[in-house]
């Protein structure tokens, strides 16, 4: 699906119907992502219309040239949320630079959004950061692997701390598809202006997940947000980096399950 928002075109997939939940893949990749990570949590789950947009600059929606950092993606996906959602509540999951931006809404849209979950969230701080290394390869990931192009083993190998034929066959079907429709120009006009003006505390439901190893963003700074969301409950897992969702799935499931538990009771509240 595609919408128009003020003369730019944003890419979208949508599945099931109730309650919106609107999920932001991270920087490099499209909408596929977070779809191969949550899907799995709503099967057997109804109520719940899950909406996936290509942030700008990758998969299929580009980036405006009028785009010039954060705050006007910020813009761009509240455009979206009007068009797609209206006036409903709705929660919003966010990996990454989708968690920053998910903050971002939280922020702008306090009694709007039914709840908040970020995944290894991006921040204006991050410390304590690991080098990357890899906790598990077992044996016959090679030949797996092998089936991957360089550029495609290059970027498993630097993303995924627990490389097995499981987290290859998910990075196979659910990332590498992104990585040749990433607009790297356009994205680095978004990224030279990459801090939002606003991501003020928010008081309703939150989920905060963390991966022990993750070499991109760390733990320490996401164990900093809880201050800032007073109904958080915070994780941080072992065997997981930055690609935590592909590598702690039924973590992720249980969690995120947990979490749309207490989405439902503050709406009924």
């Amino acid at each position: 699906m595609e919408a128009e928002i003020g003369g730019a075109a944003v890419h979208y997939v949508e599945h099931g119907d109730g309650l919106p939940v609107v999920a932001l893949h991270g920087a490099g990749v499209d909408h596929r992502e977070m779809a191969g990570a949550l899907e799995p949590v709503f099967r057997g789950r109804p109520g719940h219309r899950r909406v996936y947009p290509d942030l700008p600059g990758m998969g299929r929606t580009p980036v405006p040239d009028r785009l010039r950092g954060s705050n006007d993606v910020l813009d761009l996906l509240l455009g979206l949320i009007d068009a797609v959602v209206g006036d409903q509540q709705f929660a919003i999951v966010g990996h990454s630079f989708g968690g920053y931006l998910a903050r971002g809404i939280a922020a702008r849209r306090p009694a709007q959004v039914a709840g908040l979950a970020l995944i290894c969230p991006l921040g204006e701080e991050p410390r304590d950061v690991p080098a990357h290394a890899v906790l598990h390869a077992s044996a016959d990931v090679a030949d797996m692997a092998d089936a991957l192009s360089p550029a495609e083993q290059a970027s498993f190998r630097d993303y995924f701390v627990v490389q097995t034929p499981a987290t290859v066959e998910r990075f196979r079907e659910h990332v590498a598809p992104a990585l040749p429709l990433v607009d790297r120009d356009g994205l680095g006009r978004v990224f030279d202006q990459w801090r939002l003006s606003d991501t003020s505390a928010y008081a309703g439901p939150t989920l905060i997940l963390a991966g022990r190893q993750d070499a991109t963003v760390g733990y320490a700074g996401a164990w900093d947000l809880v201050a800032r969301y007073p109904h958080a409950t915070y994780a941080v897992l072992d065997r997981a980096g930055h690609a935590l969702p592909h590598e702690q799935t039924g973590l992720l499931t249980a969690l995120i399950a947990e979490w749309l538990d207490r989405v439902d009771e503050y709406r009924a509240a």
